[in-house]
Formats: C-alpha cells, structure tokens, sequence
C-alpha cells in the first residue's frame, strides 16, 4: 500500500468513529452527490433576475399599505435595501413604486410577483433534490407557488416589523454600543425567521421544526458574514472602481454574493438531511457503511416519476484493488 493510501485509510477510520470528522465528510459527500453546486449556482441566476421585480412589488406594496406612515415605509424600503450590501445602496433613490390605475397597478404587482417566484421555485427544486423526494412527490406548479408567496409575505412582514422595532430604540435613546449590538442581534432574529420561513415552505416534504433548527441557525451565523463580507468588498473594491469597471463589479460582485449565499443555503440543508436521516459515517475507502448504502438507495429511488414505478437498489461486492 503506498503512502498515500495509508494516509487516506487512516483518515477514512479515524473519521468513522468520530463524529466531528464524520459528519462533516458526511455532509460534504451529499452535498456532491446531490450536485449542489450547480443547484446554487441556479438559484443564485434566478435571484439575481427576481430581485428587481420583487423590489419593485415591495416598494408598491408599501406604498399602498403604509400610506399613512411614510417613514416606516421608508425605514423598511431602507432595511430591505440594507441587506443587499452589494447594490442596495446604489438603489435606494432608483426603486419607485408602480403607478397607475388599479387595474394596471394589479396588473404590474401579479406580474412582478410572478417573476419574483421564480427564485422560490429554484429553492424548492433543489430542497427537493437535497432530501431526495421524488419527482412525483413535490408539489404541484399551484401548490410551490403558493408556498413561495407566503415566504415573500413572511419576508415583507418581518422587514416592516424590524423597521418598526428600530425606529422605537432610536427614538429611546439608547446607548450607542448597545444600539450596535441591538442592531446585530435584530439582524439575526430577522434571518432566523426568514430562513425559517424559507426551509419549513419550501422543502418539499412536511419535517418537524426539530430537523430544520441546525440549518436555520448556519444559515442565520453565514449569512450575518455574508452581508459583512458584501459591505466590505464594496468599500474596497467597487468604490474605488471607475464607472465601467464599477458597473462590472457591481454585477459580478451580486451574482457572486447569491452564489455564495445559496451555497450557503444548501449545505445547511444538507446537514439537516444528513443529521435527520444519520446519514454518517461515510465510507471513502473499503466497504460501505450502512450510511452509504441508504443514502445511495435514498439517492436512486428519487429518480422515481410515477406511482406506479419501483425502483429496487442491490450492492455487490467492490473491484479488487489487487
């Protein structure tokens, strides 16, 4: 055996009796099974097309319910726009709110809505891929749009709630080391709903809230960085950027940050997948565990279409190496 194969079968046992290397091999060889990659990479495509049509139906939705308190409804349009580091500051004069009669305002709202689903949409088929539901399975085209307007709802609301909740410590007068931390722990509490939002509508399968807590928690922490690291790439990069430059920047550097935050998303789900199912631990030399055998076959059944198709999974003995 040559003295990489010693190394790899040494880390192979050691990983296997312990969790803290274990689980996260666990995770990592899900998360390329399921081809995560690339499902990141196509909600990050349909973030970045929804977010302009989503912003637009928020600002209008505001306009139309606060009316009659302008600077809540400013504060939340600032808010939404505060946890886009990446171009939020550059929108906040440019977002408008539809006009119109009512029926071309109802008309451009159902539209931009409709447009804005499609990020959702992306989130639900790769949630279905990431806790092998099958095909015929996952809910329908009504049923996925529906939970996707009620994570948009729950996102707005909560926005609306945080605006609110800010505007009463400032008007406090609170200390302003405390009003930093206030803020961060505000931050966070909002995340935590929103994403909780985002993994208990849009996984395909019903779950108690016990196998979404780990996920919605990395999600939350990973998130706070994100926004941080988008802050701090702006002042460093794209303000020192001239005009053209910077509008490539700005461009790359948003499809970069949903990138990121959708691989973000999707590994916390897997650690939910892998932490609910025990898919640990993972064999990467020698015979399977039992981890590998049911996520293999969790794996193979997935690609079930129909009722009435079965797909049985058998293992047989691994090549000789010799």
């Amino acid at each position: 055996m040559s003295g990489l194969k010693r190394v790899a079968s040494s880390f192979d046992a050691w990983q296997r009796r312990h969790a803290a290397g274990g689980l996260p091999v666990a995770v990592a060889r899900k998360f390329g099974e399921d081809q995560a990659s690339h499902l990141a990479a196509l909600i990050a495509y349909y973030a970045f097309f929804s977010l302009f049509p989503l912003l637009l139906a928020f600002v209008s939705i505001l306009g139309f319910v606060l009316q009659d308190d302008a600077s809540l409804r400013d504060d939340a349009i600032n808010t939404a726009l505060g946890r886009i580091p990446v171009i939020g500051r550059q929108l906040r004069d440019e977002v408008h709110p539809l006009a119109g009669n009512g029926v071309a305002l109802a008309i451009g709202l159902i539209g931009a809505l409709w447009a804005g689903l499609a990020v959702t949409l992306a989130m639900q088929h790769a949630f279905g891929d990431v806790w092998d539901v099958a095909g015929v399975d996952r809910p329908s085209g009504v049923t996925s749009r529906l939970r996707g307007l009620a994570v948009l709802v729950i996102f707005g609301v909560t926005l609306v709630a945080a605006s609110a909740l800010t505007g009463l410590a400032v008007g406090g007068k609170i200390d302003p080391f405390a009003g930093r931390v206030g803020a961060v722990v505000l931050s966070l509490l909002v995340d935590v709903v929103i994403f909780l939002a985002v993994f208990g509508l849009l996984t395909p399968r019903p779950h108690e809230l016990r196998d979404l807590l780990p996920g919605v928690a990395l999600t939350a922490l990973g998130w706070l960085a994100l926004e941080s690291a988008g802050t701090w790439y702006i002042n460093r990069t794209v303000s020192g950027a001239s005009d053209t430059y910077g509008t490539f920047a700005l461009v790359i550097g948003l499809l970069s940050w949903f990138w990121l935050g959708a691989q973000l998303l999707l590994l916390a789900a897997e650690v939910n997948v892998v932490l609910s199912w025990r898919l640990w631990p993972r064999s990467l030399t020698g015979d399977l565990e039992p981890a590998d055998r049911l996520a293999l076959r969790r794996l193979a059944t997935a690609e079930r279409l129909d009722h009435r198709e079965q797909i049985s999974v058998t293992f047989g003995e691994p090549p000789d190496d010799d």
